[in-house]
């Protein structure tokens, strides 16, 4: 995160996806992102619930300075506006599912029937498509991992739509379905730091493509025969 702190980090367009192996810090940047716009992170419920303190922050949280958009700054500033702003890490859905559904009465922002008795998948992107529905900052963490791959097909639509209709997206993600989502900005986290580029040149895109190939080549190191 020294780059960050030294020359920062420019989000040129409505989606952008973080895109970076386990440990590459991308997830924590998105979380301190959602910190320093003033978002509780910790239940996953985003600016409608309880503010955290900045003692209750990460420690980029902490120091991380936002250079806020006209419009940006105008939602930070406005309570009602603000409480469109999300942030959603997959881990955390289902209590968030859970607790919405048990209140038993229609939460005012949030889908009507029970999701309790749907499956984990269908549920998070009722989810995803109830929360991201008009516009706002929201913050994502891995969103792909309760979804299928058809499911995941729909959340590049509803991203898509969503950045179309005014909502700010950040994203962290391993997925090279997600990634490949038209017009968004791609920011690659590695050992040399972050640097924009694009789907076709991920790592992880042309990992996915050998192993697709040839699964072997990576399984016969693994496997034994």
């Amino acid at each position: 995160m020294r780059q960050l702190a030294e020359s920062g980090l420019e989000l040129r367009r409505p989606v952008t996806f973080l895109v970076g192996e386990n440990g590459s810090g991308k997830s924590t940047l998105v979380e301190a992102i959602a910190e320093a716009y003033g978002i509780n992170v910790r239940t996953g419920r985003g600016s409608r619930e309880r503010k955290v303190s900045v003692h209750e922050c990460s420690p980029l949280g902490q120091h991380l300075q936002l250079d806020l958009t006209a419009q940006g700054a105008a939602y930070a500033a406005s309570k009602r506006l603000k409480r469109r702003s999300f942030f959603l890490r997959a881990e955390t859905a289902f209590d968030f599912i859970e607790y919405i559904s048990s209140i038993g009465v229609i939460v005012p922002g949030y889908w009507q029937e029970d999701l309790r008795v749907r499956s984990h998948g269908e549920g998070y992107l009722t989810v995803l498509g109830s929360v991201i529905s008009e516009p706002g900052l929201y913050l994502l963490d891995e969103p792909e991992a309760a979804l299928s791959f058809n499911s995941c097909l729909r959340l590049v639509a509803l991203l898509h739509d969503a950045a179309a209709a005014g909502a700010q997206i950040i994203c962290a993600t391993h997925s090279p379905i997600l990634a490949a989502t038209p017009d968004a900005d791609i920011i690659e986290l590695d050992s040399e730091g972050a640097h924009h580029t694009t789907w076709d040149r991920l790592e992880l895109v042309d990992h996915w493509r050998r192993y697709l190939a040839r699964p072997d080549r990576y399984l016969r190191h693994l496997v034994g025969e």
